[in-house]
């Protein structure tokens, strides 16, 4: 399985292609889309559709992997995150590719067993998990593999579905039942 990762950014975005499946994979190559930061806001993410739209062109993915926004301080650029996110996951379904978002945390955990690495971490793990000579650079690069590793990791485990309960809400809609007179927390 190809996978090409992205990083979103609303100046530089990262991206990485990753080739194999959960037990071997390798880098194939990665890097990034930059966008002047005096650039205006709608011309950055026309550069940034057109690069991933290339990417996409270029490497002929099977999966393209996006990290989720994560909740930022500030409001503004958690807005123009998601502009850029939004202009990627277009760039993708338009090319027919398909598309699995993860969060920043579960992307740590699985590359480097900690949800709340620094990058530093996420940039050796990717330069050990993927046997490169020198760590990727940069950060935004190196997340975009984490993301494509993530992928591979994950995209065989069937997702848990709703219908069923967590072992704890199990067990709490159990001793309901042996009990009718108390109600459940909603």
């Amino acid at each position: 399985m190809r996978v090409l990762g992205i990083d979103p950014g609303s100046e530089t975005t990262g991206w990485g292609v990753v080739e194999g499946d959960a037990r071997r994979y390798a880098a194939v190559d990665f890097g990034t889309v930059k966008a002047r930061p005096r650039e205006r806001f709608p011309a950055r993410l026309l550069k940034i559709a057109a690069g991933v739209e290339a990417l996409i062109e270029r490497f002929r993915p099977d999966v393209c992997a996006v990290e989720e926004a994560f909740f930022a301080v500030n409001a503004n650029t958690a807005l123009k995150l998601g502009h850029v996110r939004g202009v990627v996951l277009l760039a993708a379904e338009r090319a027919g590719v398909e598309i699995a978002e993860y969060a920043p945390r579960l992307i740590k955990q699985t590359v480097v067993g900690y949800g709340a690495a620094e990058k530093q971490q996420v940039q050796e793990m990717m330069r050990v998990l993927l046997k490169l000579k020198v760590a990727p650079a940069p950060f935004d690069a190196s997340d975009a593999l984490a993301v494509a590793v993530t992928h591979l990791h994950h995209a065989a485990r069937p997702r848990q579905t709703k219908e069923r309960p967590a072992p704890a809400r199990a067990r709490l809609e159990a001793l309901l039942a042996a009990n009718p007179r108390r109600r459940a927390p909603r």
